[in-house]
């Protein structure tokens, strides 16, 4: 599985734009709790915001597409990293984990984004 940090999002999704089909754009899927997404979120700049929570993800991951590429967030990086794993092993080609998830991305990308 690879993994990015927050501050290498910008060339990940620009390496990306080739393999995303015409028209869509690359997906950040914030794996996080709703109550999370409600104490810190990020803006979708380039890419397509999804959130389905980890636990959801068995039950819902058909509902994305596998060969668009999808950069998995959480909160510190370890739910995001378990599922990249996941979608990687259900034939999902072009996936990565932000290594800190959204703790890392206030201090790398964006520090509007609160710290929790």
């Amino acid at each position: 599985m690879i993994s990015i940090h927050p501050a290498q999002l910008q060339d990940w999704l620009k390496a990306a734009e080739t393999q995303t089909p015409p028209g869509a754009l690359p997906v950040v899927l914030d794996v996080r709790e709703p109550w999370e997404l409600q104490t810190a979120s990020v803006k979708a700049n380039g890419f397509q915001l999804l959130h389905m929570p980890m636990r959801s993800v068995p039950a819902r991951y058909l509902e994305l597409d596998r060969n668009q590429p999808i950069a998995c967030l959480c909160h510190h990086g370890a739910r995001s990293a378990q599922v990249a794993h996941f979608l990687t092993n259900q034939g999902f080609a072009h996936i990565v984990n932000i290594h800190g998830g959204i703790h890392a991305w206030s201090h790398e990308l964006d520090p509007t984004v609160p710290v929790y």
